[in-house]
């Protein structure tokens, strides 16, 4: 196995994926397009290494992402010649194991995506199991057990040298304020192995909840299951998370995970709704938060940037949350959120043109009578209510703004959302 992976094709085709990851830098400060260079030199030496087992991957590096609940999410950067190695080991175990993984299994892996997961999840809703069992695993990744990991792995792999090196990803190490610490469990998340060894160390769970018959749908450690009846839902509770305790060594986070209404619950940044036909798809409230949290940053009048440059930075914030949300029914929400994006915009205009002659001008500029312009230029209200007021809403409606480049959300989501 160790073969195929340091194999010509395998390295060149994980070399094309980690280049187009870009990513950030790891301990070392080598870039991603510093990589091609430093493999025609080093490669050789590397492989022989990799081969005769005295690889020895470099720590990684902390870096700690704001959560929405005021916690920190923990990542892991490798250096790009462990991703790449990473990688190249990845692109041979998926294959291996992945047609072995459930069907309810939908995180990480080819040809599904989170979307499934929230369709999977209304079928089962839609079918009479309408409480959830929303299972929430503390700090999964830092909390994976290595030697019941490397357990599973050797079920399917007899290349001891492979698991060895995976071994050794998994106790690297992380460089902490220049100091090396230990990892005795936990697998990081930043590295392209570390999804595929979720999934690994979660497919006992898996097969559990389909030997007892459970409705249920997971997505890395994210995991709902869907029962008919709160009694049911808090019977399952009890014994899943033993389960999880006794045989995968980990802890359920009671504080996060509950026995509830799927409507009243988040699962992968959706929600869902009664309506007279069944269950629909929603946008969990707290993911329009997090949308305006951006939008805020950007449309952020203080900020001294050309606005064909802040219409750029909002049409990639946008276009990435509306492809990935465009299966939910919205549309009302969005068109308010589109009216909230432009009252902003207007403010950061109105914030341009400084003085009075000026926004006269340009009121005229853009179709608004001379008193009209006049009369609002010399006005002392703030910029906020200001961007509402009926003549500037006249001088930039919606005909304005596609012409300079900003697109609604709502036109962009109604074409998606079919």
């Amino acid at each position: 196995m160790l073969e195929t992976i340091v194999s010509r094709d395998n390295m060149f085709a994980a070399l094309a994926r980690v280049r187009a990851n870009k990513g950030s830098h790891g301990v070392d400060g080598m870039t991603v397009d510093e990589l091609p260079a430093f493999l025609r030199e080093h490669w050789p030496s590397i492989r022989q290494r990799l081969r005769d087992g005295s690889y020895r991957p470099q720590p990684v590096r902390r870096v700690e992402i704001p959560k929405a609940d005021g916690g920190v999410r923990l990542l892991g950067i490798p250096t790009v010649v462990d991703r790449l190695i990473q990688q190249a080991i990845a692109q041979v175990l998926v294959p291996l194991f992945d047609a072995g993984f459930s069907e309810n299994s939908y995180g990480f892996r080819p040809g599904r995506k989170a979307h499934d997961a929230v369709r999977a999840a209304q079928g089962h809703i839609n079918e009479g199991y309408t409480w959830v069992v929303d299972i929430d695993l503390e700090k999964f990744f830092d909390r994976v057990n290595h030697d019941k990991l490397m357990g599973r792995l050797s079920r399917r792999i007899t290349d001891r040298r492979v698991l060895r090196l995976i071994r050794r990803y998994l106790e690297s190490g992380v460089l902490i304020n220049g100091v090396k610490v230990a990892t005795d469990e936990g697998t990081p998340q930043g590295g392209p192995l570390s999804p595929l060894l979720a999934n690994i160390m979660l497919d006992d769970l898996d097969k559990e909840l389909e030997r007892r018959g459970h409705r249920f749908c997971r997505y890395a450690d994210d995991c709902n299951i869907y029962v008919k009846t709160r009694r049911a839902g808090e019977r399952v509770m009890a014994s899943v998370g033993e389960f999880i305790r006794t045989r995968l060594s980990l802890t359920v986070n009671e504080q996060k995970s509950a026995v509830d209404r799927p409507w009243k619950r988040k699962f992968l940044g959706f929600s869902f709704y009664t309506r007279r036909k069944g269950v629909g798809i929603r946008i969990h409230p707290r993911s329009f938060e997090k949308l305006k949290e951006k939008i805020r940053e950007v449309t952020d009048r203080h900020w001294s940037v050309r606005m064909d440059y802040r219409l750029e930075r909002l049409r990639r914030i946008t276009d990435g949350w509306v492809n990935y949300f465009g299966i939910a029914d919205a549309n009302e929400p969005i068109s308010k959120l589109d009216q909230w994006m432009r009252r902003r915009l207007r403010a950061c205009f109105w914030k341009q043109w400084k003085g009075a002659q000026a926004r006269h001008s340009n009121l005229v500029r853009f179709g608004i009578e001379d008193t009209s312009a006049w009369e609002l230029s010399q006005s002392r209200k703030g910029y906020w209510r200001i961007a509402r007021s009926g003549i500037l809403q006249r001088a930039m409606p919606l005909e304005f703004f596609e012409r300079i480049g900003y697109h609604s959300i709502s036109g962009r989501y109604s074409v998606i959302h079919v």
